[in-house]
């Protein structure tokens, strides 16, 4: 039973980590523009 309890645990820090970094990629500009590099190339 330990194990579910330290399972959980450990999916609850990862979660909260993939959380924090998709905020910090959000603030940091990194998802403003997903469509203009791919059409530059065609051009």
């Amino acid at each position: 039973m330990e194990i579910l309890y330290l399972m959980i645990g450990l999916s609850l820090v990862m979660a909260i980590g993939f959380l924090v970094a998709f905020i910090w990629s959000i603030k940091s500009g990194q998802q403003d523009d997903l469509e203009t590099p791919a059409m530059r190339i065609l051009h």
